[in-house]
Order: C-alpha cells, then sequence, then structure tokens
C-alpha cells in the first residue's frame, strides 16, 4: 500500500473515534441546553456506539462480498449526515433532544461501516511484517483523533455547543470522497463464498482459536470501556473539582489520549519487528498499567496525580490496541477477514457504550466503589489474558518467520470447482 493510500486511509479512524471523543468536552454544556442529567446526556453516546456495534458485523458480512471501498464511502457519507442532522435539530427545533439520539443512531449506522473495514483493507492490501506497521498507523491515527477531538470539541463549544455537530459531516464527506478516488483495493483473490460459508467459518474459527480470541476481545472491550468511561468522569471532575473549563479543559483531556497514540504508533513498530515473541506480555503490561491507575485515581488528593493516572490509562490502551488488531486481522484468510473484524470492532464500540454511564454511576455510590470495581474487572480480564492467550496459536507461523502470513493463502480444503450449473461451489475445510 503506497504511503498516500495509507494516509488518506488513516483518515477514516481519526474521523470516526470523532464521533464520541470530540463530544465529552461539550456534555456539560449539552446537559443544560437539553435539560438533561448527565446519564441522560451520555445516551448520545450510547446511542451511537450501540447502533454501530449492531450494524458492524453486517458490514463486514458486506465488504467481504462487494469490496472494502464500496461499504467504506456510502458509511462515511451516512456518518457525516447524521451529524448535521443533529446540528440542524439544534438549530431549529424547540426540544432538539429526541432528534439529536436519532442524528446520533444514523451516525453510529456510518460508524459501523468504517475502522474495522478499514483495518481489513489494510491486512489485504499487506503482508507479513509490514501488516502490523500499517495497522499501528492506523491505530495511531484513531488515537490522533482521540487527541484532536478534545481540543477541538472544546474550541467549537466556544462557539456553541451545537458546533461539533456540523464538524462531523464537514470533515466525513470530503474523506469519503479521498478514499474513493485514491485509495486502491487489491482485487480479490476468489468470489465471494455463500452464506453458509459464513457460518462454519465463525464454528472452526472459534472451535479451533475461540478461547484465545475471546480473552482477547475481552481485554479490547475492558481498556476502552475503562478508557471512555473515565474521560467522561474525569471530564466532570476538571469542571466541579479543579475549576478547568472550556479549551482549557479539552487540553488536558487531550493528553491521556495523547499517551495512548503515542504508544498505538511505537506498539505497532515494535510488533512489526518481532511479533508473536511481544504481543501477549505487551497486552498484559497494558492491562497492568490500566489496572494500577484505577486502583490509585481515587485516592488522588489534586490535580496533577488524577493527570498522571489518566495518562497511565491511556498508556496501557496504547499497548493492548494494536497488539490486538494484529491478532485479529491475522487470525484468518482474506475472505473472511472482514466478518471476524466485524466481530472484534462491534465488542469495541458497546464497550464504548457502556463505559460512560456505568461510569456516571460515581455520581451515586462514590469515586471509589466505581473505580475499585472497574480495576478489579481489568484485574480478571489480565489473568484471562495470562491463561487463556497463546499468540502462536491465534497468528500463523509464517508471520513470525517474516514471509508472507499464512492467512493470506487459500485455505488448505477450502476448495472452488466447476458445478453443474457452470458456478462456483463452496466446500468446508480449515479456514486458517
Amino acid at each position: 500500500m503506497k504511503p498516500l493510500e495509507l494516509a488518506v486511509l488513516s483518515l477514516v479512524p481519526f474521523i470516526m473515534v470523532l464521533g464520541n471523543s470530540m463530544l465529552i468536552p461539550v456534555l456539560p454544556a449539552i446537559q443544560r441546553a437539553v435539560g438533561r442529567s448527565d446519564s441522560g446526556v451520555g445516551l448520545l453516546i450510547t446511542a451511537f456506539s450501540l447502533v454501530a456495534g449492531i450494524t458492524i458485523p453486517f458490514t463486514g458480512f458486506l465488504s467481504d462480498r462487494v469490496g472494502r471501498k464500496k461499504v467504506i464511502v456510502p458509511a462515511l457519507v451516512t456518518y457525516g449526515l447524521g451529524g448535521l442532522i443533529c446540528g440542524l435539530a439544534s438549530l431549529l427545533a424547540l426540544r432538539p433532544f429526541a432528534l439529536l439520539l436519532l442524528g446520533r443512531g444514523i451516525q453510529g449506522l456510518g460508524a459501523g461501516g468504517t475502522y474495522q473495514l478499514a483495518m481489513a483493507l489494510v491486512g489485504d492490501a499487506e503482508q507479513s511484517r509490514r501488516r502490523a506497521r500499517s495497522l499501528g498507523i492506523l491505530e495511531s491515527a484513531n488515537g490522533l483523533g482521540k487527541v484532536v477531538s478534545p481540543v477541538a470539541g472544546a474550541a467549537l463549544g466556544l462557539l456553541a455547543w451545537f458546533a461539533v455537530f456540523f464538524a462531523y459531516g464537514f470533515l466525513a464527506l470530503p474523506a469519503a470522497a479521498a478514499v474513493w478516488f485514491l485509495v486502491r483495493e487489491p482485487p480479490r483473490r476468489q468470489s465471494a463464498p455463500p452464506l453458509s460459508h459464513y457460518r462454519d467459518v465463525l464454528s472452526r474459527t472459534f472451535r479451533d482459536k475461540g478461547v484465545c480470541l475471546l480473552a482477547g476481545l475481552a481485554a479490547g472491550m475492558a481498556v476502552l470501556f475503562v478508557l471512555f468511561g473515565a474521560l467522561a468522569t474525569y471530564s466532570d471532575l476538571l469542571e466541579a473539582r479543579f475549576a478547568i473549563k472550556g479549551f482549557p479543559k479539552g487540553l488536558v483531556l487531550a493528553v491521556p489520549v495523547t499517551v495512548m497514540a503515542s504508544l498505538s504508533y511505537t506498539t505497532g513498530i515494535l510488533l512489526q519487528k518481532i511479533l508473536t515473541r511481544v504481543a501477549k506480555p505487551v497486552i498484559l503490561g497494558g492491562l497492568a498499567l490500566v489496572t494500577g491507575a484505577l486502583a490509585w485515581a481515587p485516592l488522588a488528593p489534586a490535580h496533577r496525580p488524577w493527570l498522571l493516572l489518566m495518562s497511565a490509562i491511556g498508556a496501557g490502551t496504547g499497548l493492548v490496541l494494536p497488539s490486538l488488531n494484529l491478532l485479529f486481522t491475522s487470525s484468518v484468510p482474506e475472505q473472511e477477514r472482514g466478518l471476524v473484524t466485524a466481530v472484534y470492532g462491534t465488542a469495541r464500540f458497546w464497550a464504548v457504550a457502556l463505559g460512560p454511564p456505568a461510569f456516571g454511576l460515581a455520581e451515586r455510590l462514590g469515586l471509589r466503589p466505581v473505580f475499585w470495581a472497574a480495576a478489579a474487572l481489568s484485574l480478571v480480564v489480565a489473568a484471562g489474558v495470562a491463561v487463556l492467550l497463546d499468540t502462536a496459536r491465534v497468528l500463523p507461523e509464517q508471520l513470525e518467520a517474516g514471509s508472507a502470513s499464512a492467512a493470506e493463502q487459500p485455505a488448505p480444503q477450502l476448495q472452488e470447482h466447476a458445478g453443474h450449473t457452470g458456478g462456483n461451489q463452496w466446500t468446508g475445510g480449515n479456514p486458517s
């Protein structure tokens, strides 16, 4: 994949992550404008993420059949239009909250066909160690979006609380055009299999590698659940406890995600060099950072320790996610990659959807019970990864050796032959 193509494709995760992160600094202003509680306003994040999570498996399946770009581009357009609906509702409606939820749901519909399909497209185009580096770049673009979004959200909030919604459309629509005209999708090696084949693939994949992949899903969900939940709580604390508001608050919120973005890129480079030998230790190290930061955060006496601990959560997330991206994109052949990365993407979105409302309980229960419960969850997930995740079982041996990934080769028992109708017939086989 050429540098320009990768740069354009990096716009996809960059813009997608704005969908939630850019709203976090202006949630208090939205709450005041629409007259809702903190948990009620949090539904704007939940609506986006839940719809995206439901949509992802269908877009993954569709992309395996018609191509990645033919799904990514309309998804970006839908994402942008959902934002414009929210912006116009805020300007024109006397009671805009219901329309805001509708627009956010439409945005989520578009977000369901973006980042994970960009990962699948990179997996199609890149082989061996270059894939790890390119996926690290995509995760860094995702992280950069998280860095820019609180600052941009706070800056736009100075103009109006609803200005962030218009920004989605102005960014997503040009990005859709750029992906369509500038990114070249590699030709499909084989025709799309029938529907029954996907059922067989999923059953075989989770039979052979299911325990490992479920441990990875749990790790990805845990760090994203914690990251977005803790950042939403931290945003409230910055105003209520530390009297930091407006644009300065956006700058403060950008620090933890800057750490995350930097480590995402570094981890991608590291995985490119030594791959499976470090993937599991890196994931465990990231979970350890997240667990420790969650345990200490509610005991922090002042703002600077809080900022340091939120940055530790960002660092842990930046270690975990690139490793998991490599595991999920390399665990299956090209024909099924969209479906498997869709399952992974669904888990990520649901974790983001649950984080803010779950951490919103801190208002009623207190910071310590909520943060310590999250720390316990992270610790349990880390123990599960330590016992259950075998990266050598998930990643093909050829990937470790630096040659073309086994996931790039047609499965030995997955054969295409001409039937009596003259069409293509698919037989079952081990996809890896």
